[in-house]
């Protein structure tokens, strides 16, 4: 039985592990779209946007909602890795046609010409295999090998970015691009069958009875996949439809900051659903970890929080140019409150997920997407009357979507949610909001300068509200302390 501290190294181990490989395929994926966009000019470059959005669409069905089932059952049974594995990946092949045929007869029913059409049917194709390799992560994160899930996504981006260059160099196109992104999947693929056999797990088999099963138990996830994936595009054609074609280009330069900012929540939430998976029968130890894992989230989404209001300026000056772009400093600042909701929404949802508690997850993202948009038809018009930049109603209009989210979370699991937690909560707006007063007397400085005094003086004020602890320090420090190998820190459970 491992102990708390070993178990504490872990989940630090785990974060570090996932955000290293979070900040590597960020570049990867950077260098990827400026040298594609640059070879193939805007027009071939729009065309590819088009086939990658389809085909990305189409994958959220694919995918049917098999990776958080699958972490769950691996992190409890171990043993039953090679039965799920196996009948997913059969799963998998069966659902690219019987959802790719109607994908490609919607781009007819849409009057795209044939060589869209094709482009967009060998897309599916060549990603089968990248998406049947990525599915092995979920095994990685069950058994807590970050390393290995982190390692895997670097591969893919990679070979994506080299085999690119190198048939871009030859005079290729759009057609050698889908060739290329088939090539490296399938390489993903062979990489992630030599980690799985490294683990040593068992032999990959598919049944039918498996795969009813994750037919059946993975159609909540599925409904909150679909969910997800609808927002955006609502988002996107109302603001298309009720503002200007500059609103939309200020948002889409505001929301890449903010998927950004999202990110750490991302790998926190992935690092501890396995933790909460294997708990998930014992109440007092839920609730321990879940408040465990609460502490270390909230403060970095706090701190998010306070970072996009007081430099949305100077980031977007930086990236994109004030000139240009300055509106969107507007829309991430009125997203502040929203990104601080889906911080503690996403760790809520990994618990719920955790518990088994999917469908009633995906009825609450269902109403939060139906409060979502009903708020939005309502802000969008008025922010682009006063402020012309009815963007801003979006990020707002989030928020009230994301608080509905937590709200309904904290219903479904109103048992595990201790006073502790709430008090934690009230520490971190009692620290944000310190934090701002005291950088609003300092807003003469000087952004570079600015920006470490503000993650300082918010450490500071979390140290005087009890929100960080000198446990946590302790912890902290010793992961860069030489007291025993890595290895024997992830093997510790078996």
């Amino acid at each position: 039985m491992a102990t708390q501290k070993q178990l504490g190294k872990r989940m630090l181990l785990n974060v570090l592990h996932l955000g290293v490989g979070q900040i590597i395929t960020t570049v990867l994926t950077i260098c990827f779209s400026a040298t594609v966009a640059r070879a193939l000019g805007a027009s071939d470059f729009g065309l590819l946007y088009l086939i990658t959005s389809i085909t990305t669409f189409t994958f959220v069905i694919v995918d049917w909602g098999h990776g958080p089932y699958i972490t769950r059952e691996v992190a409890r049974r171990p043993e039953r890795a090679g039965e799920l594995i196996g009948s997913a990946t059969v799963v998998r092949a069966i659902m690219t046609v019987l959802a790719g045929v109607p994908a490609i007869a919607l781009t007819w029913l849409l009057g795209y010409d044939s060589s869209t059409r094709t482009l967009a049917a060998l897309m599916l194709v060549a990603w089968l295999p990248t998406t049947v390799g990525l599915s092995y992560s979920w095994v990685f994160r069950a058994r807590d090998r970050m390393d290995y899930d982190a390692s895997l996504s670097v591969i893919l981006k990679s070979l994506n970015l080299v085999l690119a260059l190198a048939f871009l160099a030859i005079g290729g196109r759009l057609m050698s691009l889908v060739v290329a992104f088939g090539i490296a999947g399938t390489a993903t693929l062979g990489v992630a069958l030599l980690l799985y056999r490294r683990m040593g797990m068992p032999r990959l088999r598919a049944t039918r009875a498996i795969a009813r099963e994750l037919l059946f138990d993975g159609a909540p996830m599925l409904a909150i996949n679909l969910a997800v994936a609808v927002q955006p595009y609502i988002d996107a054609n109302l603001l298309f439809r009720m503002t200007s074609s500059s609103a939309a280009g200020w948002y889409g330069a505001a929301w890449t900051i903010a998927g950004t900012l999202i990110a750490p929540a991302t790998i926190l939430g992935a690092a501890m659903y396995p933790r909460l998976s294997r708990v998930a029968g014992d109440a007092p130890q839920f609730r321990a970890t879940l408040r465990a894992a609460f502490r270390p989230l909230l403060l970095l989404a706090v701190l998010g929080a306070v970072g996009a209001y007081l430099f949305a300026d100077f980031v977007v000056g930086l990236i994109y140019s004030e000139r240009k772009y300055g509106p969107a400093a507007d829309i991430l600042q009125a997203f502040s409150p929203a990104l601080m909701l889906i911080y503690i929404d996403m760790l809520f949802g990994y618990a719920l997920l955790a518990l088994g508690k999917a469908a009633q997850l995906a009825k609450a993202k269902v109403l939060a997407v139906v409060v979502t948009t009903a708020v939005e038809l309502l802000l969008i018009p008025l922010f682009q009357a006063w402020f012309s930049n009815g963007a801003v109603g979006i990020v707002i209009a989030m928020a009230c979507g994301e608080l509905v989210m937590v709200t309904q979370a904290v219903l479904l699991i109103r048992e595990t949610i201790q006073g502790g937690i709430v008090v934690d909560f009230l520490r971190g707006l009692a620290a944000g909001a310190a934090t701002l007063l005291m950088m609003s007397s300092l807003d003469a400085l000087r952004p570079v300068l600015a920006i470490p005094v503000c993650i300082l003086t918010f450490l500071m004020m979390s140290g005087v509200v009890g929100l960080v602890k000198p446990s946590d320090v302790q912890l902290l420090s010793s992961m860069f302390r030489r007291t025993q190998p890595q290895r024997s820190v992830l093997a510790t459970e078996g």
